[in-house]
């Protein structure tokens, strides 16, 4: 299998999501990722999940998720050897990740103008909640706070329950796969491996926002203001979640054939000429009348049956399902989307974990070893430094590894 970053090395100065997201990627597409950490605490990621076994070992489950395949080093930075330690690092790496607030490597004497002294063609990416400059740049940001701001809430839920947050931090995660995307780029471009050094600033604020596209363009182009209607597709209808005789389905009914085809699959071709539900527009103006007799007609079936019925016939459709049922699909299992790794020091026993999501000639993209133990490469990999073992001794006494 293709591994398009192998040979390239990656310094890993992220915690909890962002920076991990970003860099699981790059380790995934054969990157030798290395997790600089704290001394004794390492990622805050380390003590979250819902095994609090895990978190007091130091393998929480959240850190478990976005970890696999990397190395794991300790790193006082606060300390002149430190700080000096990872110069050294930043000489033999190609890309350096970090997800501080801005302002903290540079009060660090770490930060690009630095870095990309020791190193002339680094790629340097720092991920922030909303950018290295503007007048938010020093403000504090989670996931939460990002999808606030940018919006997200306002159309999440519908006009009873907005604004509603994702059920997952999906701005920590654009954030990263936007990251891990410019970081590829950035190396894509260079003839030879060689070229000038180059910073990213990726904003989670500007990111998210990014991929609101749409309706983000509804209101800059069309000036209608984005609002928030649940489950239903705001360009077409019948399209969103209907209730069944068992379950929920999902259906996208977008173009005229499908709604017809809708209408045959129920039993209801009379609604086909209904001069509610004729044109595309009238349906979206009658929108509750049409999920009304639609609902109507599925409750003779499941939405198991229901959703091969309408596939069959060609319209989109599927069952709404909770996450276990979501990893237990076959589609899933089948193409390799789960990675398993085996009695997993610090954890104790097996864990798997989801890839990338992407296949390469055929197969996805997989990494050979779980996630570190914190510390668990920090003699290895500061001896490719020339840091032997007396001097390794040293550096742990005095709190720098």
């Amino acid at each position: 299998m293709q591994s398009p970053l192998a040979g390239y090395r990656v310094l890993d100065l992220t915690n909890v999501l962002a920076g991990p997201f970003c860099c699981h990627q790059l380790a995934h597409m054969g990157a030798q990722v290395i997790k600089v950490e704290i001394p004794r605490s390492g990622d805050l990621a380390r003590q979250l999940g819902a095994d609090h076994d895990l978190n007091r070992r130091l393998m929480g489950v959240s850190f478990l998720a976005q970890n696999a395949g990397k190395k794991s080093i300790t790193l006082n930075l606060k300390k002149p050897v430190g700080k000096e330690l990872l110069r050294k690092l930043v000489e033999k790496a190609d890309v350096l990740v970090e997800n501080f607030r801005p302002g903290v490597m540079e009060r660090l004497d770490l930060g690009y103008d630095n870095l990309k002294q020791h190193n002339p063609a680094l790629v340097y990416c720092a991920i922030s909640g909303f950018g290295q400059d503007g007048p938010m740049r020093d403000l504090p940001a989670y996931d939460q706070i990002v999808q606030g701001i940018c919006g997200v809430m306002s159309i999440t839920g519908d006009r009873h329950t907005a604004p509603y947050r994702v059920g997952y931090p999906v701005a920590d995660t654009i954030g990263g796969i936007t990251a891990a995307f410019a970081i590829a780029s950035a190396l894509a471009g260079r003839p030879d491996r060689g070229g000038n050094a180059s910073f990213i600033d990726v904003s989670m604020l500007e990111a998210t926002l990014a991929t609101m596209g749409w309706v983000v363009s509804n209101f800059l182009v069309a000036g209608r203001e984005p609002a928030p209607m649940g489950n239903e597709n705001f360009t077409a209808s019948p399209s969103g979640t209907f209730v069944t005789g068992d379950g929920l389905l999902n259906i996208a009914a977008n173009k005229q054939t499908q709604f017809e085809a809708v209408c045959r699959v129920l039993g209801r071709e009379e609604l086909i000429d209904d001069a509610r539900y004729r044109e595309r527009q009238a349906r979206l103006e009658h929108r509750a009348e049409l999920k009304a007799d639609i609902e109507q007609a599925l409750r003779s079936r499941s939405a198991a049956e229901w959703q091969t019925l309408l596939n069959q016939a060609g319209v989109p459709s599927g069952c709404v399902l909770t996450v276990p049922e979501a990893l237990q699909q076959a589609q899933i299992r089948e193409r390799g989307m789960i990675g398993e790794f085996l009695d997993v020091p610090g954890v104790g026993r097996d864990i798997k974990v989801v890839r990338t999501g992407i296949k390469l000639d055929q197969r996805p993209p997989s990494v050979d070893s779980p996630p570190p133990t914190l510390g668990q490469h920090t003699a290895e990999i500061l001896a490719e430094i020339g840091v032997g073992q007396r001097e390794l001794e040293q550096l742990r006494a005095g709190g720098v590894v």
